[in-house]
């Protein structure tokens, strides 16, 4: 069974209805390590080599964060600009994460077909995501299409508890001998379509 590494930044967890929920669900999932960065660095000063050695420990990294603006938290672009680097992720002497399974778990406000090129937002998540899938592709990690949670500005208390539910279901495939792979997906889909294709297959 595959290691998962979920390394979270929520710069305003307190507030977040999904993202707490999404967190109670881990505990039910064996080899799931949370790794909360405004918590473990609240000032700011990241242990590199400490991060370093939780990276090659696992075989799945998953970075989690709301989507804000389009981007990611400015914690975990610091974070990924100090731990990542050439040498020891990627180039000459580099490759220390090469084969790993890498993902997003994201949420955001907007709804999935606000998310397309005839949408409000005008680019699809895969597309904004594409600078975390080069540096997946610059360290020779297998990129797979985000999990996502739309709409929580609008979300209903039943609409999290499914979330949360779909999330535990593809940590567990994740974690699984044989996880889904990069070739499984076409472009436009997200992990969260792990859970029709269950549907489907249970109704076959």
């Amino acid at each position: 069974m595959g290691k998962i590494l979920i390394v979270f930044a929520h710069p305003a967890f307190e507030k977040s209805r999904v993202n707490r929920q999404l967190m109670r669900e881990l505990a039910s999932v064996p080899g799931v390590t949370l790794h909360d960065l405004y918590e473990q660095y609240p000032d700011g000063d990241i242990d590199v080599v400490t991060e370093r050695e939780c990276l090659e420990e696992h075989d799945v990294i998953l970075f989690q964060f709301p989507l804000f603006l389009f981007g990611i938290p400015a914690l975990l672009k610091e974070w990924m600009d100090l731990v990542l680097v050439h040498g020891w992720a990627f180039g000459q002497g580099g490759g220390a994460l090469r084969g790993k399974l890498f993902s997003c778990v994201l949420s955001t406000g907007g709804s999935r077909s606000s998310y397309s090129k005839t949408g409000a937002n005008r680019f699809t998540v895969r597309e904004l995501l594409a600078p975390l899938e080069q540096v997946a592709n610059l360290c020779r990690m297998r990129f797979l299409p985000p999990f996502v949670v739309h709409g929580t500005n609008v979300i209903t208390r039943e609409g999290i508890q499914n979330a949360a539910a779909g999330y535990r279901v593809v940590l567990q495939r994740l974690g699984d001998d044989a996880p889904p792979q990069p070739g499984d997906f076409d472009e436009g889909a997200y992990l969260n379509d792990i859970l029709s294709a269950k549907e489907d297959a249970g109704h076959a």
